[in-house]
């Protein structure tokens, strides 16, 4: 009998490579000069250290409308100076003023340093408006969180900064000549990290993962005269922070740029973009919180004690979802943790702003028993 031929199984199609879409450009061409007109602002001023110098970009572009940068003390915290002290007082040297008072025990009040050559004049050294402002402050806050760059030296992410302001995103930059000393001693570090690509003497390349951060974007992406700027979720995302009010944005800022959070800007941005939809609890919820009531009981001035702590730590208060698991009450779908969050509320041991995310704090009921304590402890003295 003639052999037939075997037939061999055939190997499945190859797949092809996920085709990963690039991230929007956070900056326009004319936002990217911007940025590189607040950075050499920063670098002419007679500043010690990089400590510093990246403060005064902070400072600066909050001031860069008004003469008045509104910080906190979270915000210097937040910041990671290696001596935050002598970077707040150096700038008495530039005749800014109220600076001080970062350096107290208040890490939520806002300080208003008073910039005075960036108040709303006609020679004012940032002549911004307020959506050109807005976006350069957040490509600033953005670029100081990439993950590239938000675990490494104050030198190594002020250098960051100017280098993706003064970066093509797809070609070779040159290092600008006014990149602060202390920062090209620490331009290893952003090649090591993988902010860089290539370093070679003063010629540097962005890495893909942060070309969206570039403040020279490539001819083919700018839109041609008479077109409008394409709508991006990153974008949409910066408008609506530049109409947020100076206390919301603030807010913003400090969940954005929490170190310890380490937040995805998608999450942060659909949280406090999404419309607010009034919750409609079924009874299998209530039954759930009937049984998480039995096994956890008296939890508010725990839950209290938690939020207060999260706030002075972080700068924010704490998610629905961050409380719960901080708190060690098990699994729990989402629409219980909403619940329980909304009964130790109703109880006051917990307030928030509704609809504002990550802003849960201590109730009335917590503050009472702390005044109570606090009396009896005088009392006894």
């Amino acid at each position: 009998m003639q052999n037939m031929p075997t037939s061999l199984p055939s190997s499945p199609p190859a797949q092809a490579a996920p085709v990963v879409k690039p991230k929007p450009f956070l900056l326009t061409p004319s936002q990217g000069e911007a940025a590189r007109t607040l950075l050499a602002y920063v670098g002419s001023l007679p500043l010690p250290d990089a400590d510093a110098q990246l403060l005064a970009v902070v400072v600066a572009i909050r001031a860069a409308r008004t003469g008045i940068g509104n910080l906190t003390g979270q915000d210097l915290r937040s910041l990671r100076l290696a001596d935050p002290e002598a970077a707040v007082t150096s700038f008495a040297a530039l005749g800014w003023q109220r600076q001080e008072t970062l350096l107290g025990d208040d890490l939520v009040t806002p300080v208003g340093i008073v910039v005075p050559d960036l108040a709303g004049r006609p020679d004012a050294r940032l002549p911004f408006g307020k959506v050109m402002r807005s976006r350069v402050s957040g490509w600033t806050v953005r670029t100081l969180a990439a993950k590239p760059v938000k675990k490494t030296s104050t030198a190594a992410r002020l250098a960051a900064l100017f280098l993706a302001a003064h970066g093509p995103a797809d070609a070779y930059g040159t290092l600008p000549a006014h990149l602060p000393d202390d920062c090209r001693t620490a331009l290893p570090e952003l090649l090591a990290k993988g902010f860089l690509k290539e370093l070679d003497g003063d010629r540097y390349l962005l890495s893909e993962a942060v070309r969206h951060l570039a403040g020279v974007r490539p001819p083919s992406d700018i839109p041609a005269a008479g077109r409008k700027e394409p709508e991006a979720d990153e974008l949409s995302w910066e408008d609506w922070k530049g109409r947020a009010s100076v206390a919301l944005r603030r807010h913003v800022e400090a969940v954005e740029s929490c170190t310890d959070c380490s937040l995805s800007t998608a999450r942060v941005s659909e949280a406090f973009m999404r419309t607010a939809v009034p919750a409609q609890f079924e009874e299998k919820v209530r039954a759930a919180h009937r049984v998480w009531e039995a096994k956890f009981p008296a939890q508010g001035p725990a839950a209290a004690e938690f939020a207060a702590a999260f706030r002075a730590a972080h700068g924010h208060g704490p998610s629905v979802k961050q409380l719960c698991k901080a708190m060690g009450w098990g699994k729990m779908s989402r629409e219980l943790r909403m619940y329980v969050v909304r009964g130790l509320i109703a109880d006051g041991w917990l307030t928030n702003t509704d609809p504002v995310p990550w802003t849960l704090r201590p109730g009335r009921a917590a503050r009472a028993g702390t005044s109570a304590a606090t009396a009896t402890a005088v009392r006894a003295s």
